[in-house]
């Protein structure tokens, strides 16, 4: 639970948005949680409790408010920020690393124990691992019955519980409803594919987002299509496809999955990659107390640094694109796509003249370097790379340990600090990066009269303030795919 009683009470009598997901309300006289900014009437002071999590709350024996529905707000913007074990932890589960190798298989990707691990979960955010995972499958669950016409049978196993019943008590515990009546009380025709509303904070720069996916855009893999953007997915059971359409108050997902046991996963991945769960106001703020990005931050309020959906496409685009265009870069590229990448046939890609996912680590490892099209050396990194990736040595997944994943990227022949620093800010959604050895950047830190030491404060946004800066040149086609 959170200790700072009154701060929160502040934020729940003001209903203030900007707290939904950062921490839930607790009511003991009703026995539901809310979110910060739920329209009914503010409890008594004396009979609330916060909580960092909705898994804490429903561990304490609450049930979701029908009302604001908490579990549909934005994710805490912590675990972007923090690089510690626990918010290491919170992104891989997050991920479904926990429905997938267990609490075990959690530990050993953060090199503790399971028993450590879980006591640093319950000590700081009042729920284990287990909890944290089955908070997510209930919320997957709660999508799929609301959404799709799937047998609830189906639906079990697809948010991945292991059982009816388990799959039963969850929805029961955490919506005070048998999923029976939770369909029962579905908006709208539910049709075959997987359609949600993803929340975001305000405020949101949906077109400074659009033009900078659609200056780095793969084709056969990703596309924009006016405010929608839409691509390949390699997911944890097979492939997918996402279409996002953003609006200034929220994001459309649409997806269209080979299992659907993959829905949480290709939803949480498309949150961080449009970072939706960033804190704009807390950003702004920062970087607006500049002098010198405070007109840059006026202009483009709630201005976004997109992550990535697979940092090792990313790698391999970065490399690629170094000392090129991104239109030189992709014309490389999409020589391998439809060689080395997997064809796609679903009717969402077809919709979206999508065709392949992008290619594996494996698909490059046993590459042969002097026939890959590019400069031998640099086609000598990227098969490393992929050797790298393939074998389990380097990790470039949500929970990956940014500072030990740049040392072993600067550690690999071909790459050097700005390649390692792009692939670090986008694989792993590093909000402090500064490419500062970026040639479009260096040159308008110069013109502002900017030095290094001047950009200290504006930690721990720099990349926030890297992505104002490309914007004010219009650089975007010049930046790194």
């Amino acid at each position: 639970m959170f200790s700072d009683h009154e701060r929160c009470f502040r934020a729940v009598q003001a209903r203030d948005a900007r707290f939904d997901g950062v921490f839930y309300t607790a009511v003991r006289t009703t026995g539901i949680y809310c979110r910060p900014s739920c329209p009914a009437v503010t409890p008594k002071p004396g009979n609330v409790t916060f909580h960092a999590t909705a898994a804490s709350a429903q561990e304490a024996g609450y049930r979701a408010c029908r009302r604001c529905r908490p579990d549909t707000t934005p994710g805490s913007p912590e675990w972007n920020v923090r690089a510690d074990a626990v918010g290491r932890a919170m992104r891989l589960i997050g991920d479904g690393v926990v429905e997938r190798e267990g609490v075990d298989g959690l530990a050993g990707r953060l090199g503790y124990s399971a028993r450590h691990v879980t006591r640093m979960l319950t000590d700081e955010l009042g729920a284990g691992p287990l909890a944290l995972a089955r908070s997510n499958r209930a919320h997957a669950a709660r999508v799929l019955i609301e959404t799709t016409d799937m047998p609830m049978s189906d639906i079990t196993f697809a948010a991945g519980f292991a059982s009816i019943r388990q799959f039963n008590d969850s929805v029961r515990q955490t919506y005070a409803l048998t999923p029976t009546q939770m369909r029962g009380r579905r908006r709208g025709t539910p049709t075959g594919r997987v359609t949600v509303r993803l929340a975001v904070r305000q405020p949101f720069h949906a077109t400074a987002l659009l033009d900078f996916l659609a200056a780095h855009i793969l084709p056969g893999v990703e596309t924009v299509d006016v405010t929608t953007y839409a691509r390949v997915l390699r997911l944890p059971h097979g492939l997918g496809v996402m279409a996002l359409t953003l609006h200034d108050d929220h994001v459309d997902c649409e997806l269209e999955l080979a299992d659907l046991r993959d829905t949480a996963v290709a939803i949480g991945r498309a949150r961080r990659m449009l970072d939706l769960d960033a804190d704009p106001v807390a950003i702004d703020t920062v970087l607006a107390a500049d002098p010198v990005l405070h007109d840059l931050v006026a202009a483009a309020p709630g201005l976004r640094v997109p992550s990535h959906v697979d940092g090792f496409e990313v790698a391999v685009r970065t490399i690629v694109g170094q000392q090129v265009s991104v239109a030189g870069a992709n014309t490389v590229l999409g020589r391998h796509v439809p060689t080395r990448g997997t064809p796609v046939d679903f009717a969402l890609a077809a919709s979206f003249g999508l065709t392949h996912a992008f290619p594996t680590p494996e698909a490059f490892a046993g590459a042969d370097h002097t026939d890959m099209g590019m400069p031998h050396a640099r086609a000598r990194t990227i098969v490393d790379l992929a050797r790298a990736v393939a074998t389990g040595e380097l990790e470039l997944d949500a929970g990956g340990d940014r500072d030990a994943v740049r040392q072993q990227l600067l550690a690999m022949r071909g790459i050097g600090p700005w390649t390692a620093d792009y692939v670090v800010m986008r694989a792993l959604a590093h909000p402090d990066v500064l490419l500062t050895t970026d040639l479009v950047l260096r040159r308008e830190l110069d013109r502002r009269g900017i030095r290094a030491a001047d950009t200290e404060r504006w930690r721990p946004w720099r990349s926030y303030a890297g992505m104002h800066l490309w914007r004010a040149t219009s650089a975007f086609e010049r930046t790194p795919s």
